[in-house]
């Protein structure tokens, strides 16, 4: 199949040849929900904990008589049934949350990313991208220019300007290849991809 490429005014000026396997997939919903969570658990730290009612501040001191109140039996204040009590089946921060992916199921997942953002008009190829000099406006300016404002950039070198004038916008991300991770590829509304970074994505992933 063939992508556009698009100059620095967001203009398509010729088509390049792309890997059908890479992008020319069909759209696995299931999969690509897989994926994602998958990439979502496996980031997480698992380090918050709750107190169990041997950890909380307590008194041992029985609150009241055992009869002739009218009010429920109770022994301590950390019971769980009580506000401020412990946690019946506290959170431990050693927690695990990851998550297996083989690799065949999570390059078939990044295909039909890609391949979904590609009939989604949501993908395109340029030649190189990179700046001047390392001033975020001049790289604002240029994807203002292509009619973009919220974009992932896949490139294969990633230059010292492009790296500092790209990191303090908020809507734009810069990685290489290998890092291009598929919460990013569904997040941002348009995905730029260097023709250096397509021939090593279909290295990695076709």
């Amino acid at each position: 199949m063939q992508l556009e490429l698009l100059n620095e005014q967001g203009q398509a000026t010729e088509k390049v040849d792309a890997p059908d396997t890479l992008f020319g997939r069909d759209y696995n919903e299931a999969l690509v929900h897989q994926v994602v969570v998958a990439f979502q658990a496996n980031a997480r730290q698992g380090t918050r904990a709750q107190l169990d009612r041997t950890m909380v501040k307590h008194s041992t001191k029985k609150p009241w008589r055992q009869k002739g109140t009218g009010r429920a039996r109770a022994g301590m204040t950390s019971s769980p049934l009580w506000r401020g009590g412990g946690r019946i089946f506290p959170n431990s921060p050693d927690e695990n949350f990851t998550q297996k992916v083989n690799k065949k199921m999570y390059r078939a997942g990044m295909a039909a990313i890609f391949s979904q953002l590609v009939r989604e008009g949501r993908l395109a190829v340029v030649d190189s991208l990179d700046v001047d000099s390392p001033k975020t406006k001049l790289l604002a300016a240029k994807f203002k220019a292509m009619g973009m404002d919220s974009v992932l950039v896949i490139t294969d070198q990633i230059g010292d300007n492009l790296m500092l004038a790209a990191r303090n916008l908020a809507n734009v991300l810069v990685v290489e290849p290998r890092y291009a991770d598929p919460l990013s590829l569904v997040h941002y509304k348009k995905v730029l991809v260097t023709k250096g970074a397509m021939e090593q994505l279909k290295e990695m992933l076709a």
